[in-house]
């Protein structure tokens, strides 16, 4: 992104997001998540998402009895997942705000944020702040899980690669770029989306919408040094989906952290 950061990171996408992202298996990466929490002996309680975009995973978390709050920095991501929120009648508190700098009303007993949130924080310093917050509104014995994308997705997987998709209604060109040196991958997405007012005559007309994001790539090493720095305990550490240590090919990584010092 041109450095947009994550308050600025999903504007006209928000309109198709869910429909690119019909195949992520967000049942499967929720059951993992909700497994980590009751091993954790987060059953029940005030959870929160951080950096909840649509909120499909607030939304699956509140199924299983959580009591959810959403916390994102995108308007339009927002809007549509309060429209979810009226079509499942779970009592979810969304709140838009800033991750590097939100605010809550009391303390939770769990932060999650998947889906490579925490990527877009591109500055060490302001991630450090993110995790200062995090610890600052978890309850004593509660845990922040959260997973990030590796250094070497960017690198062999995403880098320089143009990834393409059409659907019906809307269509996108995604190209990625990864800067090795500034560990910032680029992300240029050129979307193709169906007017549905200037399409009634049987013209179908698509508007082209351009948008630039930015990741920054993060080592583990790097993940726990802020951590600590931030107050947060390091707890474990997993390749994504799986209870096995983090590898050199790992391209999703989950951590587990706990409040303060024990």
């Amino acid at each position: 992104m041109e450095n947009t950061n994550e308050s600025s990171a999903y504007s006209s996408f928000a309109a198709v997001y869910d429909t690119f992202m019909d195949n992520v298996p967000y049942d499967e990466w929720g059951d993992y998540l909700y497994g980590l929490l009751k091993e954790y002996g987060i059953c029940d309680g005030l959870v929160l998402d951080l950096g909840c975009g649509t909120g499909t995973m607030t939304e699956y978390l509140a199924g299983r009895g959580y009591d959810m709050i959403g916390v994102d920095n995108s308007e339009d991501m927002l809007e549509i997942a309060m429209e979810k929120r009226v079509e499942s009648g779970h009592d979810i508190l969304y709140l838009e705000q800033d991750m590097r700098e939100f605010e809550l009303y009391g303390t939770v007993r769990a932060i999650v944020s998947i889906c490579d949130s925490l990527n877009y924080i591109t500055e060490p310093e302001e991630l450090k702040q993110v995790f200062r917050w995090a610890d600052n509104y978890l309850d004593p014995d509660g845990v922040f899980i959260f997973d990030f994308n590796t250094e070497y997705k960017y690198r062999e997987i995403l880098g320089d690669q143009t990834i393409a998709e059409s659907r019906e209604e809307c269509s996108f060109i995604w190209d990625n770029y990864y800067y090795e040196e500034e560990r910032i991958n680029e992300y240029e997405l050129s979307l193709f989306i169906r007017d549905e007012e200037l399409s009634k005559g049987g013209s179908e007309i698509y508007r082209r919408y351009q948008e630039t994001h930015y990741q920054r790539s993060y080592t583990l090493e790097e993940m726990k040094e802020l951590l600590l720095a931030a107050g947060l305990r390091f707890l474990a550490a997993y390749d994504a989906f799986t209870r096995e240590a983090p590898s050199e090919t790992s391209e999703r990584i989950y951590i587990i952290a706990g409040k303060g010092e024990e």
